[in-house]
């Protein structure tokens, strides 16, 4: 079955490429694809830039890049990218897309595990990560590392763009029908509001009492292409519960907690995780959002899988306590079944998870 409106599928990417409406300056790597996005690669230099920008309508990226670029990197046999500093660097894929194709990008999760901001801009755009219907020209993408400095080079993968046709999010009607033949969050009493369904955090800990983890200062280096390179104590400070169920964020540290309700996205829906409400507490939660069709489904070996929350307080310190609210998930409807489910399909890093950080770490 298709629809006419929705998240495109893998099939459906490929096809684009085929078509030329996604354009690449080099073939397609053969898991670059995933069941409703793509994975987006670095082209051969960052530049490193004074500030963020947007290019605004009517004008190009490149043009900013003229005025506010500091110098420029070489990422062919790989370089730096240090902490607190921002860079752009043009990507390998291009887009031609037609009227009815728009697009949205978000971190990998791997990425938002390493607090790794990263948004993709487009020449006249006046928002990051959104790409008009019918954009035709270059993607960019914007790293700003905030807690490790990272080692990257062209072809790395930090961030993937999904492509939709028309309206797809489903309202809080059809998100109440679908939790309830299909349970979306395991909780017997969803808290659904516009357009979205309640996450909350957990903060009792595993059987060894683990909370989470908070990333230390001053750190060696991390790879982003290297799995399993890096001992997890020489990157982070485990977090245990120490008998109450709570947590002081301390202001400008980035930690990684899980959510208490395991996440199911079935096979024809994709989701997205956004922040529960700016007003509910000084801390932003889950850079990276994309949740593909399969996650956490027991046909796909994912039974039981958890959202892993990056969590970074603001201005003040601020207290979470278990089963808070933090997150909301977005689901939309996909346009047809993907070829591949995200889990064993494709040997998926995060299904199945619970607290778990970055693949980058040994377990």
């Amino acid at each position: 079955m298709t629809r006419k409106t929705g998240i495109l599928s893998d099939s459906a990417i490929v096809k684009l490429h085929a078509d030329g409406y996604l354009k690449s300056e080099r073939n397609l790597d053969k898991d670059q694809v995933q069941p409703a996005s793509l994975d987006l690669r670095l082209g051969a230099k960052a530049f490193r830039i004074r500030a963020s920008f947007l290019p605004g309508k009517g004008r190009s990226v490149a043009e900013k890049l003229e005025r506010l670029c500091l110098h420029e990197l070489d990422l062919s046999n790989g370089a730096i990218l240090e902490t607190g500093c921002v860079y752009l660097v043009p990507l390998l894929e291009s887009l031609e897309l037609p009227q009815e194709i728009e697009a949205s990008a978000n971190p990998k999760s791997s990425t938002g595990r390493l607090d790794i901001f990263t948004r993709v801009i487009a020449d006249g755009s006046q928002a990051f990560d959104q790409i008009a219907p019918g954009y035709s020209g270059p993607l960019y993408l914007e790293i700003s590392p905030s807690t490790f400095p990272i080692v990257v080079r062209t072809g790395s993968r930090l961030s993937q763009i999904r492509f939709r046709v028309g309206a797809s999010i489903l309202n809080d009607h059809e998100l109440m029908d679908l939790h309830n033949t299909e349970t979306l969050v395991a909780t017997a009493e969803p808290n659904i509001h516009n357009s979205g369904i309640g996450l909350s955090i957990d903060l009792s800990g595993d059987d060894d009492g683990l909370v989470g983890y908070r990333g230390k200062r001053h750190t060696g280096l991390v790879d982003v292409d290297k799995k399993t390179a890096h001992d997890v104590l020489d990157f982070w400070e485990p977090i245990f519960n120490r008998g109450s169920e709570d947590l002081v964020l301390d202001p400008n540290e980035f930690y990684i907690l899980v959510s208490r309700e395991a996440v199911h996205v079935p096979p024809l829906y994709a989701a997205e995780m956004v922040p529960f409400d700016p007003m509910v507490g000084e801390f932003r939660v889950h850079y990276a959002g994309f949740f593909d069709p399969g996650f956490g489904h027991v046909h796909a070996g994912g039974a039981g899988a958890r959202g892993v929350l990056e969590v970074r307080s603001h201005e003040v310190p601020f207290i979470l306590e278990h089963g808070q609210l933090v997150g909301r998930l977005i689901y939309e409807h996909m346009m047809e079944r993907p070829a591949q489910l995200y889990g064993t399909d494709l040997g998926s890093n995060y299904q199945a998870q619970g607290l778990k950080l970055s693949k980058h770490f040994r377990a």
